[in-house]
C-alpha cells in the first residue's frame, strides 16, 4: 500500500491503482472519457495543483532561487485547510490502499509533484519508491 508519484499520460505501473490528477487543467485535446483509457488519470483533483500564478512561477524558474520562490509559494497555498484536509487524507488512504497522484511535468524535480512528495511524506504517507 502506497502512493505512487507519477507522470501523468505515462503507462501505468501494475498495481498502480488509481490515479489522480493533481493539475489545473485537463489534457487538451483528449475527449474526457478517454483520460483513463489513455493513462491520464481516473480521478481529477485540482485542489492539490499549484494556482495559475503560481504554475507560471515554476514554468518560468530558471534558477535555484526562482525554484525556491516556487515552492514556497506552493507550499503556502498547500497550507490553506481544503488543501492540507486533502493532503492529510491522502496520507491517511495511502497506509491502507495503493495509488497514484501526478502532474504532467517531464521532470518531477522541476515540477510541484516534487514538493506534493515531501508535503505527503511530512503527514506520514506511505510512499513507493521512485
Amino acid at each position: 500500500m502506497a502512493i505512487r508519484i507519477v507522470r501523468l499520460g505515462t503507462p501505468r505501473a501494475p498495481g498502480e491503482g488509481v490515479r489522480i490528477g493533481t493539475v489545473r487543467r485537463p489534457p487538451r485535446g483528449v475527449p474526457r472519457a478517454e483520460f483513463a483509457r489513455r493513462d491520464w488519470y481516473d480521478v481529477w483533483f485540482p485542489t492539490l495543483a499549484p494556482s495559475l500564478e503560481t504554475m507560471k512561477l515554476g514554468r518560468e524558474a530558471r534558477t535555484p532561487a526562482a525554484w525556491a520562490a516556487f515552492a514556497r509559494r506552493y507550499r503556502a497555498e498547500m497550507a490553506t485547510p481544503a488543501a492540507a484536509h486533502a493532503i492529510a487524507l491522502l496520507a491517511a488512504l495511502s497506509r491502507r490502499s495503493s495509488f497514484s497522484v501526478g502532474c504532467y511535468c517531464e521532470d518531477e524535480s522541476r515540477c510541484h509533484r516534487s514538493v506534493l512528495r515531501e508535503l505527503l511524506a511530512a503527514h506520514g504517507a506511505s510512499l513507493a519508491a521512485g
